[in-house]
């Protein structure tokens, strides 16, 4: 197919874009093309694309009033452009244009349709009533050499078997590197899924990947740990995203997937007694999920623990909440080294704040221990030898 000027348009946004490019790249299958009303139907009353689980139609139903009445124009057998940021996208020949209940895909996604809900409303507003399906081209699309990435890493090391990890790691605190740990300790290669949102409001993938290659580069075995950026698109919010996770590793040639206890959707259904969670409803996908410890740091044990060894109280547990710690680096504050490496926090402070200081070599000089030579000095150098006079003890 090819674009031509006289086709009728329609306008999406990054997240329709990526969950289209991940389409065409194979990483949704069973999903492999835009549904048409009787799958969407088959899809929402079985969880199942031949015999194997997806969570929720895959469709295309972009919203505004503009694609409202392109959509409701269109014949079967029609060729249109798709744009993406004001250019062309990609081009679909339509086979079916049906109504949806954007209300009803909500309730699929995110369990509910409270606007209350993180994540709920701006889904609702980027959801139109009609749904067009029909087989699509994408227009210049590069390579995705992730796929090709990940081969080489798992032929260097001869890897059995290959772990995936699905993080934002925003930011990067110890329980998460006890994690990726966790991880690797019984696996030849860990894959860790470093997700990049197109809105991203707090710390962007370039410092979460710096944060994150620090960490591997300098306390990790070399060849074992790779990082792939992940588009963060609607698709994998919700209690499904589980679900979403573990279908886009295999795909990408992981046969295991560990996720963290304290999961937004593990926890949405995790029962204690039962030991039931969303992962018992995967069916047909061919990758081991694992379910890691959650851990806390025990003022009693003086260290990182598992919840299920510590034998101490919550009152004496310190839990690792990544928004909390994120708060307190976007207020301008050193978090305790229990919680975050101070190198980490240096480098995300000096990006957070860049040329906070008046006159930062003059600030060094004087509060800081030098050994008399004149250096230059960047804000990251500052952090990280303040923290060292937070870490004194003989005063305290």
């Amino acid at each position: 197919m090819t674009s031509s000027r006289k086709n009728k348009t329609l306008l999406i946004d990054q997240e329709a874009a990526s969950a289209l490019e991940l389409l065409k790249d194979g990483l949704l299958a069973p999903a492999t093309s835009l549904m048409n009303f009787k799958e969407s139907q088959n899809v929402l009353k079985t969880g199942l694309i031949n015999g194997k689980t997806f969570p929720f139609p895959f469709i295309l139903a972009p919203s505004g009033k503009v694609n409202a009445e392109v959509l409701s124009s269109l014949q079967n057998g029609e060729e249109i452009t798709i744009l993406f940021d004001n250019k062309p996208f990609a081009t679909l020949v339509v086979e079916e244009v049906f109504h949806i209940d954007p209300s009803d895909r909500i309730k699929h996604i995110y369990g509910t349709d409270d606007v209350n809900h993180p994540g709920v409303q701006a889904t609702m507003n980027r959801l139109g009533p009609l749904a067009v399906c029909g087989e699509y081209e994408l227009i210049n699309k590069s390579s995705n050499k992730n796929k090709q990435i990940i081969e080489d890493a798992k032929k260097l090391v001869e890897a059995k078997h290959t772990t995936s990890l699905v993080m934002a790691a925003n930011p990067l605190h110890r329980a998460h590197e006890r994690l990726i740990r966790q991880a690797l300790e019984n696996t030849d290669l860990l894959v860790i899924f470093l997700l990049k949102s197109s809105t991203e409001s707090n710390l962007d993938y370039d410092t979460r990947r710096e944060s994150l290659d620090f960490f591997i580069n300098n306390f990790l075995t070399k060849n074992h740990v790779i990082v792939v950026p992940l588009e963060n698109s609607y698709i994998f919010a919700g209690y499904n995203e589980i679900i979403i996770d573990a279908i886009v590793a295999k795909n990408y040639g992981c046969d295991r997937l560990t996720i963290g206890r304290n999961h937004a959707g593990l926890g949405m259904f995790y029962d204690c007694n039962s030991n039931k969670s969303i992962i018992d409803k995967v069916v047909g996908i061919d990758i081991d999920i694992t379910v890691a410890s959650e851990y806390v740091y025990c003022d009693k044990c003086t260290t990182l623990v598992s919840k299920n060894t510590c034998p101490h109280g919550q009152h004496h547990q310190i839990s690792y909440h990544a928004d909390s710690i994120l708060e307190l680096l976007e207020l301008g504050l050193l978090p305790p080294t229990m919680l975050i490496r101070k190198e980490i926090s240096a480098q995300i402070l000096s990006k957070l704040f860049p040329n906070r200081f008046k006159n930062l070599e003059k600030l060094y000089y004087d509060i800081l221990p030098v050994e008399g030579l004149l250096e230059e000095h960047t804000e990251r150098d500052f952090y990280l030898e303040l923290m060292k006079l937070y870490q004194t003890t003989s005063l305290t």
